[in-house]
């Protein structure tokens, strides 16, 4: 087996998680955050200086390239993928990471904020990291390996298999994404210049898992204005906006539609953004299940709690408005058994157990495979993500890399 250079790795991974790329509000700039471009921008250099020719960084942010192929013959184009951007639920502005070498167990305080501790038994696979490299940030800021663990992952493939050209395998495209965390991290991705037969995202947890299946998205935007006019001469007069989304969310199912009480494949309803005042309040709602029909169901939820405080507040206005952001990629898969069997073979020939996993999110593979490349995501050592609790094993950083060159191998063997 090559050996990867885990400690150029680490370099890579915390660059790049300091650079501040937390993704904005879609709809207006394309990335929505200039941090992506920053990040984009270094990547792309990391890119030229290993040795790839073909780099671009475009308009939209996109960095892509090529690993060029050392097999013979007709290989099949393998695409890898993760994303720049950072969920905007925890501020990714200066990330402070914290290295801890042969982790020897236990609970981790973290140094900026004492009542930030990443406990093992909230976290049962620090029990599987003992003696690993881990990071995590300083508890102030999320770390940011959702999805910096993806990209450092990658590059770092890119730079061994152009070191080793005794390994054989097909051309390998890499495509790092802008906005995947707000639902629009596809968007400007040409299939047809990728020019891929399959592609796989590095955007999973802990090690040897394979996500075949993730949830289908809509994403609910409610608008709900009222009347402001100075509390003085509010009697008869004001409609408060604030008040009527109290009303509203109260109306929204905890007991069995909630991500707080549900798990496995049961979906749910899950607001997350509230903003505004008494004249006008938006709130934000992301609608989640595996069985897509379930969508309208979860959409009709919200129209009746719209209808009810219609009712009651006849002289506001309550606007629901839906739109799609991904579908479960378990369908697209299936239309070619290669893209998942090809990875579990390589977990095998590494002497590794593959898991088989169902995934309660998306990535960018899910809307890739929605539009007909197959996206199986990958582990990439990362756990709790969107968290200031956030943490990522270097060593399963390492074998993802490892997993990857292999995976590569079995593709060239398809000519």
């Amino acid at each position: 087996m090559i050996e990867i250079n885990s400690e150029r790795l680490l370099e890579r991974f915390l660059r790049y998680v300091r650079i501040d790329t937390t993704a904005g509000e879609p709809g207006g700039a394309y990335p929505s955050s200039p941090g992506q471009l920053d990040l984009g921008r270094v990547v792309a250099n990391d890119l030229r200086e290993i040795g790839l020719k073909d780099v671009t960084h475009d308009e939209y942010g996109i960095v892509t390239g090529t690993v060029p192929a050392t097999a013979p013959g007709d290989v099949p184009v393998v695409a890898l993928n993760s994303h720049l951007d950072t969920s905007p639920e925890t501020t990714g502005k200066n990330v402070r990471p914290q290295v801890i070498r042969n982790y020897a167990g236990g609970d981790l305080p973290l140094s900026g904020n004492s009542q930030q501790i990443i406990r093992v038994s909230d976290n049962p696979a620090l029990k599987e990291a003992i003696g690993h490299t881990i990071i995590t940030s300083d508890g102030t800021t999320l770390l940011g390996a959702d999805d910096k663990a993806g990209v450092a992952i990658i590059v770092e493939t890119a730079a061994t298999l152009m070191e080793h050209p005794e390994i054989l395998h097909g051309a390998l495209r890499v495509v790092f994404t802008c906005d995947e965390e707000v639902g629009h991290g596809v968007d400007h991705v040409d299939l047809t210049k990728l020019g891929a037969a399959v592609c796989y995202t590095l955007d999973g947890g802990g090690a040897d898992e394979i996500d075949t299946e993730t949830f289908s998205a809509d994403l609910a935007t409610i608008t709900i204005r009222g009347i402001n006019i100075h509390p003085m001469i509010a009697k008869g007069r004001m409609v408060n906006a604030v008040r009527i989304s109290s009303d509203f969310l109260q109306r929204l199912p905890r007991s069995y539609l909630s991500p707080e009480t549900t798990s496995e494949r049961k979906g749910f309803v899950h607001p997350y953004i509230i903003e505004g005042g008494v004249g006008e309040v938006t709130i934000k709602i992301l609608l989640r299940d595996f069985e897509t029909p379930m969508l309208e169901r979860h959409a009709e939820v919200l129209h009746r709690a719209a209808a009810v405080c219609r009712l009651e507040h006849p002289r506001a206005t309550i606007d629901v408005q839906i739109i799609p952001q991904y579908r479960n990629m378990a369908e697209g898969l299936s239309k070619d058994p290669r893209a998942v069997s090809y990875a579990k073979l390589a977990h095998e020939r590494l002497s590794r157990a593959p898991k088989l996993t169902v995934v309660r999110g998306g990535t960018d593979g899910s809307r890739f495979t929605e539009l007909g490349l197959p996206t199986p995501n990958l582990s990439s050592g990362q756990h709790n993500p969107h968290s200031p609790l956030e943490w990522a094993s270097l060593d399963e950083m390492r074998e993802a890399c490892e997993h990857l060159i292999e995976l590569a191998k079995i593709w060239a063997e398809e000519r």
